[in-house]
């Protein structure tokens, strides 16, 4: 599962509040809630929020603390920084927040001789004013504001954070007094915002999952552990229909979602992402290939028994962890790196959905196809008829999972199939969607101006049809901001994250570890997976890509040395979610524990080698591809030697 952060993702302040530099409204207290703002003085909307937030503080008193960072937007607002200057060169003579309240309060357009204006007013020394608001030292206070909110993330006015985090809920009073209350609700959301901004959360609970499946399986539990995963649920007939073990609704039901999520994660990078560019896609696209052919083959060699059916086992790549596992290493992990390795594991989750259909299928059953292909063909005619409300894709996607677990082909494809059926829209153009909200907000507005002055209350004016018709608009225009896919895509991966992949994690990775492993062919089996999983997906990746990059036939990640390749290289060769899904699918209880215990052992080596590699001192900082710029530079010169 790809992960994709940026800095406007930023969920936490990143730096804390200093009371010697920063601007508090109030003084802090033990109980108090601690609110940062990045404003722009001149920003209409920062002085349309300042009216709730004197609401929220006679609401609150000394229970809110304000502090006022500066994010001046000069181009669209001209003359935004001499105002965040003129409030720091009057902090020099500690009346910023009368500064700050007299610039609030006056008029627009506010310049230079307003400014002097209301330092005069206030009292201020002139000539230090003028001598301050000119300074390199207030020019850099401001602009460590606005360089400061940049790396938080904050790319427009005003941009609040409460207690730390950031606050993206509505900006009206009472939202805002909900939240800033600290109810059970909002402290919930609020640290599970914090919990899934970490950039290895995800990984954190796929792996206690695994963990305590495996506790469990290994201790007195293990009889009800195995009791409750053999559970029949669902009726019709047994293994037909939809009557399934619980391991069975996990792996074929739950694991759907997750398969959604990559079949939309692959159509979105086949579109607009890293593989839209052929040039750019070819790297990934020959090295994953690489990093599947070259496992299996290992394998193969160690396995040319009956065994030999688990070859894709070592194949897959767990996404969710190396992308952990490189987002532990923060900044030291080049930019290029975590492209390739990204859609490296795309283009791997490609390969393994169709290595589980083609290779994996179960006893066919015939006579359910017909319900398939009618499901195949009503979806593809809802994409094409242009339906973007999601309830026909969703009803259709469950007839066909029956249709599919009735063939015998793994139901969990059905997410594939309904990611490429799901329809996308071009973005739209920002103007028109913006005249339509400023038009329901302005009617809105007015009504409220209106019904204030009739003496209304705002519950009365709630029921007059333009609150109904501004509703409206405002839903039409927030829902064209993103496609059906990307709305359901949002929706599934929080979901797939944090509770479908640790349930499938808790029901497949309880194995017992004194399981066989003296046997020659339980030996061969484990040693396969390792070796497949260490040498043969790292070593794959390597090889193919080599070959393309010295063909010139793909580009070089910008910025990757040979090390940090290596490296990224290694962590490929974390493989659980699928590997697991095709150990059960290729094997038998019995030998599909040992494929487990090696997939467990082999995706531990390979993390623990990978991160040696990326984590040790550089010595070789040569890029990638120098060697086939070096052969190119020797050819330009032997072909300028040669010319007349």
């Amino acid at each position: 599962m790809t992960q994709h952060r940026s800095a406007a993702a930023q969920v936490r302040l990143l730096r804390p509040l200093e009371p010697a530099r920063d601007h508090f409204r109030d003084r802090q207290s033990g109980n108090a809630v601690v609110v940062v703002g990045y404003e722009d003085f001149l920003c209409p909307y920062c002085r349309r929020l300042r009216q709730v937030y004197l609401r929220l503080r006679e609401a609150l008193g000394d229970r809110l603390v304000y502090a006022y960072r500066h994010f001046p937007n000069e181009r669209a607002h001209p003359g935004a920084v001499l105002a965040a200057q003129a409030s720091e060169a009057a902090a020099r003579q500690g009346r910023f927040w009368e500064m700050h309240d007299r610039i609030f309060d006056h008029e627009l357009p506010i310049g230079r001789p307003e400014l002097f204006e209301m330092a005069r007013d206030l009292g201020l020394d002139l000539v230090q004013f003028e001598r301050d608001l000119g300074s390199d030292e207030v020019r850099a206070r401001v602009q460590e504001d606005l360089e400061d909110g940049k790396r938080n993330g904050v790319t427009g006015t005003p941009t609040l954070f409460v207690d730390g985090v950031r606050y993206d809920g509505a900006w009206d009073y009472y939202s805002m007094l909900e939240s800033l209350e600290r109810p059970i609700a909002a402290r919930v959301r609020r640290s599970a915002q914090v919990f899934a901004s970490l950039p290895a959360s995800a990984a954190l609970v796929l792996l206690l999952a695994a963990v305590v499946a495996l506790l469990i399986a290994n201790s007195p539990l293990a009889p009800v552990y195995e009791r409750w995963m053999s559970t029949e649920l669902g009726g019709g007939l047994k293994g037909r229909g939809l009557s399934l073990t619980v391991r069975e609704w996990f792996s074929e039901g739950l694991l759907a979602v997750f398969f959604l999520l990559v079949g939309l994660e692959i159509r979105r990078e086949l579109t607009r992402g890293a593989l839209s560019d052929h040039r750019a896609a070819t790297l990934p696209i020959v090295a994953a290939f690489g990093g599947v052919v070259m496992p299996a083959l290992l394998y193969l060699v160690l396995n040319p028994g009956p065994s030999a059916r688990g070859w894709a086992v070592p194949t897959a790549t767990d996404v969710a962890f190396a992308l952990a596992l490189l987002a532990l290493l923060g900044d030291r992990i080049p930019i290029g790196l975590r492209v390739f390795v990204a859609a490296l594991a795309v283009v791997d989750d490609m390969l393994s959905v169709l290595t589980i259909a083609v290779f994996y299928p179960g006893t066919l059953e015939p006579r359910f196809a017909i319900g398939v292909i009618g499901a195949l063909l009503l979806l593809v005619a809802l994409n094409r008829a242009r339906v973007y409300v999601l309830w026909p894709y969703l009803a259709t996607s469950v007839v066909l999972w029956g249709s599919l677990h009735a063939l015998g082909v793994h139901s969990a494809l059905t997410g594939v199939v309904l990611a490429m059926c799901v329809p996308t829209r071009p973005a739209p153009d920002v103007g028109p969607l913006l005249a339509q909200a400023t038009t329901a907000l302005t009617s809105l507005e007015q009504e409220e101006r209106e019904g204030r002055r009739a003496g209304r209350t705002e519950q009365s004016i709630e029921s007059e049809p333009v609150w109904e018709w501004a509703a409206r608009n405002l839903s039409a225009a927030s829902a064209r901001l993103l496609s059906p896919a990307e709305r359901l895509e949002r929706a599934v991966a929080p979901w797939s994250a944090y509770f479908i992949l640790p349930l499938f994690a808790f029901s497949a990775t309880g194995v017992r570890f004194d399981i066989g492993l003296s046997s020659p062919h339980a030996e061969r089996l484990w040693l396969g997976v390792v070796v497949g999983l260490v040498i043969g997906k790292p070593l794959g990746v390597l090889v193919a890509s080599a070959l393309s990059i010295g063909t010139g036939l793909a580009m070089a990640p910008e910025g990757v040395s040979r090390r940090d390749f290596v490296g990224g290289a290694c962590l490929c060769g974390v493989g659980y979610t699928v590997a697991v899904l095709m150990a059960d699918r290729a094997f038998g209880p019995e030998d599909a524990a040992v494929a487990k215990l090696a997939v467990l052992a082999g995706s531990t080596l390979a993390a623990a080698l990978g991160m040696l590699v990326l984590r040790r001192p550089a010595v070789d900082q040569t890029p990638v591809d120098q060697p086939r710029v070096k052969a190119a530079r020797r050819r330009g010169r032997l072909l300028r030697a040669s010319a007349p």
